[in-house]
Protein backbone atom coordinates (compact mmCIF):
# COMPACT_ATOMS: atom_id res chain seq x y z
CA UNK A 1 0.00 0.00 0.00
CA UNK A 2 1.34 3.38 -0.92
CA UNK A 3 0.95 6.05 1.77
CA UNK A 4 -0.58 8.56 -0.64
CA UNK A 5 -3.14 6.05 -1.93
CA UNK A 6 -3.93 4.86 1.59
CA UNK A 7 -4.60 8.42 2.78
CA UNK A 8 -6.74 9.29 -0.27
CA UNK A 9 -8.95 6.20 0.08
CA UNK A 10 -9.09 6.17 3.88
CA UNK A 11 -11.08 9.43 3.85
CA UNK A 12 -13.88 7.64 1.97
CA UNK A 13 -14.40 4.80 4.46
CA UNK A 14 -17.65 4.23 6.30
CA UNK A 15 -17.65 3.74 10.08
CA UNK A 16 -16.40 0.24 10.91
CA UNK A 17 -15.00 -0.33 7.41
CA UNK A 18 -11.42 -1.62 7.17
CA UNK A 19 -9.04 -0.76 4.36
CA UNK A 20 -7.34 -3.96 3.16
CA UNK A 21 -5.39 -2.53 0.20
CA UNK A 22 -4.88 0.80 -1.55
CA UNK A 23 -2.99 1.59 -4.72
CA UNK A 24 -2.77 3.60 -7.91
CA UNK A 25 -2.74 2.80 -11.60
CA UNK A 26 0.51 2.86 -13.54
CA UNK A 27 1.40 6.45 -14.39
CA UNK A 28 2.42 8.00 -17.70
CA UNK A 29 1.52 7.08 -21.26
CA UNK A 30 0.10 3.57 -21.42
CA UNK A 31 -0.58 1.44 -24.47
CA UNK A 32 -3.22 -1.30 -24.35
CA UNK A 33 -4.13 -4.19 -26.62
CA UNK A 34 -7.13 -2.24 -27.92
CA UNK A 35 -4.69 0.31 -29.39
CA UNK A 36 -3.84 -2.25 -32.09
CA UNK A 37 -7.16 -1.30 -33.72
CA UNK A 38 -7.59 2.24 -32.41
CA UNK A 39 -4.23 3.62 -33.57
CA UNK A 40 -4.68 2.71 -37.27
CA UNK A 41 -8.24 4.09 -37.18
CA UNK A 42 -7.09 7.33 -35.55
CA UNK A 43 -4.29 7.74 -38.11
CA UNK A 44 -6.73 7.23 -40.98
CA UNK A 45 -9.27 9.64 -39.47
CA UNK A 46 -6.71 12.29 -38.57
CA UNK A 47 -4.77 11.89 -41.81
CA UNK A 48 -7.92 12.17 -43.90
CA UNK A 49 -9.04 15.27 -42.01
CA UNK A 50 -5.63 16.93 -42.38
CA UNK A 51 -5.52 16.13 -46.10
CA UNK A 52 -9.06 17.53 -46.55
CA UNK A 53 -8.15 20.72 -44.70
CA UNK A 54 -4.87 21.17 -46.61
CA UNK A 55 -6.66 20.68 -49.95
CA UNK A 56 -9.38 23.20 -49.12
CA UNK A 57 -6.86 25.80 -47.96
CA UNK A 58 -4.56 25.29 -50.98
CA UNK A 59 -7.39 25.37 -53.49
CA UNK A 60 -8.74 28.57 -51.96
CA UNK A 61 -12.10 26.86 -51.40
CA UNK A 62 -14.99 28.86 -49.93
CA UNK A 63 -14.63 29.79 -46.27
CA UNK A 64 -17.36 27.33 -45.23
CA UNK A 65 -15.37 24.38 -46.63
CA UNK A 66 -12.18 25.53 -44.90
CA UNK A 67 -13.98 25.95 -41.58
CA UNK A 68 -15.87 22.66 -41.99
CA UNK A 69 -12.68 20.60 -41.70
CA UNK A 70 -11.33 22.22 -38.54
CA UNK A 71 -13.41 20.17 -36.03
CA UNK A 72 -12.45 16.98 -37.87
CA UNK A 73 -8.76 17.90 -37.71
CA UNK A 74 -9.07 18.66 -34.00
CA UNK A 75 -10.85 15.36 -33.38
CA UNK A 76 -8.18 13.55 -35.40
CA UNK A 77 -5.42 15.14 -33.33
CA UNK A 78 -7.22 14.10 -30.15
CA UNK A 79 -7.56 10.52 -31.39
CA UNK A 80 -3.91 10.35 -32.47
CA UNK A 81 -2.22 12.12 -29.53
CA UNK A 82 -4.62 13.79 -27.15
CA UNK A 83 -6.35 10.69 -25.86
CA UNK A 84 -3.05 9.37 -24.49
CA UNK A 85 -2.41 12.64 -22.66
CA UNK A 86 -5.96 12.83 -21.28
CA UNK A 87 -5.83 9.19 -20.16
CA UNK A 88 -2.46 9.74 -18.47
CA UNK A 89 -3.76 12.84 -16.69
CA UNK A 90 -6.88 10.99 -15.58
CA UNK A 91 -4.85 8.07 -14.17
CA UNK A 92 -2.71 10.57 -12.23
CA UNK A 93 -5.87 11.50 -10.33
CA UNK A 94 -7.12 7.95 -9.58
CA UNK A 95 -6.82 5.99 -6.34
CA UNK A 96 -7.99 2.43 -5.76
CA UNK A 97 -9.09 0.83 -2.53
CA UNK A 98 -10.24 -2.56 -1.30
CA UNK A 99 -12.09 -2.70 2.00
CA UNK A 100 -13.75 -5.51 3.86
CA UNK A 101 -17.05 -4.36 2.28
CA UNK A 102 -16.38 -2.84 -1.13
CA UNK A 103 -14.14 -1.79 -3.98
CA UNK A 104 -13.46 1.96 -4.17
CA UNK A 105 -12.29 3.89 -7.22
CA UNK A 106 -11.67 7.54 -6.42
CA UNK A 107 -11.31 9.87 -9.40
CA UNK A 108 -10.47 13.57 -9.05
CA UNK A 109 -9.88 14.66 -12.64
CA UNK A 110 -12.68 17.14 -13.40
CA UNK A 111 -14.53 16.70 -10.14
CA UNK A 112 -14.38 14.32 -7.20
CA UNK A 113 -16.09 11.07 -8.13
CA UNK A 114 -16.25 7.89 -6.06
CA UNK A 115 -17.25 4.56 -7.55
CA UNK A 116 -18.23 2.06 -4.87
CA UNK A 117 -18.79 -1.60 -5.75
CA UNK A 118 -20.13 -3.85 -3.01
CA UNK A 119 -18.10 -7.05 -2.68
CA UNK A 120 -21.28 -9.11 -2.22
CA UNK A 121 -22.64 -7.89 -5.55
CA UNK A 122 -19.53 -8.15 -7.72
CA UNK A 123 -19.99 -10.23 -10.82
CA UNK A 124 -17.24 -12.09 -12.58
CA UNK A 125 -13.76 -10.68 -12.00
CA UNK A 126 -11.28 -10.72 -14.86
CA UNK A 127 -7.56 -10.65 -14.18
CA UNK A 128 -4.92 -9.80 -16.79
CA UNK A 129 -1.28 -9.93 -15.68
CA UNK A 130 1.85 -8.92 -17.59
CA UNK A 131 5.20 -10.68 -17.19
CA UNK A 132 6.39 -8.02 -14.71
CA UNK A 133 3.40 -8.70 -12.39
CA UNK A 134 1.51 -5.51 -13.17
CA UNK A 135 -2.01 -6.05 -14.33
CA UNK A 136 -5.64 -5.13 -14.50
CA UNK A 137 -8.61 -6.43 -12.54
CA UNK A 138 -11.89 -5.83 -14.38
CA UNK A 139 -14.98 -5.68 -12.15
CA UNK A 140 -17.80 -5.20 -14.61
CA UNK A 141 -16.81 -6.80 -17.89
CA UNK A 142 -15.95 -3.39 -19.34
CA UNK A 143 -12.58 -4.71 -20.45
CA UNK A 144 -14.08 -6.57 -23.39
CA UNK A 145 -14.51 -4.56 -26.56
CA UNK A 146 -18.12 -5.71 -26.94
CA UNK A 147 -19.20 -4.31 -23.56
CA UNK A 148 -17.21 -1.07 -23.41
CA UNK A 149 -18.97 2.22 -23.72
CA UNK A 150 -17.67 4.02 -26.78
CA UNK A 151 -15.94 6.70 -24.68
CA UNK A 152 -14.37 4.01 -22.50
CA UNK A 153 -12.64 2.47 -25.50
CA UNK A 154 -10.92 5.78 -26.28
CA UNK A 155 -10.35 6.80 -22.65
CA UNK A 156 -9.97 3.59 -20.62
CA UNK A 157 -9.50 5.36 -17.28
CA UNK A 158 -13.27 5.82 -17.12
CA UNK A 159 -13.86 2.06 -16.71
CA UNK A 160 -14.49 0.20 -13.43
CA UNK A 161 -11.14 -1.55 -13.15
CA UNK A 162 -7.98 -1.59 -11.10
CA UNK A 163 -5.73 -0.89 -14.06
CA UNK A 164 -1.95 -1.15 -14.27
CA UNK A 165 -1.51 -2.06 -10.60
CA UNK A 166 1.62 -3.64 -9.20
CA UNK A 167 1.36 -7.26 -8.03
CA UNK A 168 -2.09 -7.65 -9.55
CA UNK A 169 -2.42 -11.36 -8.78
CA UNK A 170 -1.98 -10.74 -5.03
CA UNK A 171 -4.57 -7.94 -5.10
CA UNK A 172 -6.93 -10.23 -7.03
CA UNK A 173 -6.55 -12.92 -4.34
CA UNK A 174 -7.19 -10.34 -1.60
CA UNK A 175 -10.41 -9.33 -3.36
CA UNK A 176 -11.54 -12.96 -3.63
CA UNK A 177 -10.76 -13.56 0.08
CA UNK A 178 -12.64 -10.39 1.08
CA UNK A 179 -15.60 -11.46 -1.09
CA UNK A 180 -15.83 -14.80 0.69
CA UNK A 181 -15.71 -13.07 4.08
CA UNK A 182 -18.32 -10.42 3.18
Amino acid sequence: MTGEAYEAVERELNPGEQLLWAGRPRQGIMFRSSDAALIPFSLMWGGGAIIWEAMTVRSNAPLLFRLWGIPFVLMGLYLIFGRFLVDSSMRAAIYYGLTNQRILIKRSFFSRNITSLELRNLGELKLSVASDGTGTIDFDGSGTLATRRSFGAWTPSTRNVFEGIADARTVYERIRTAQRAA
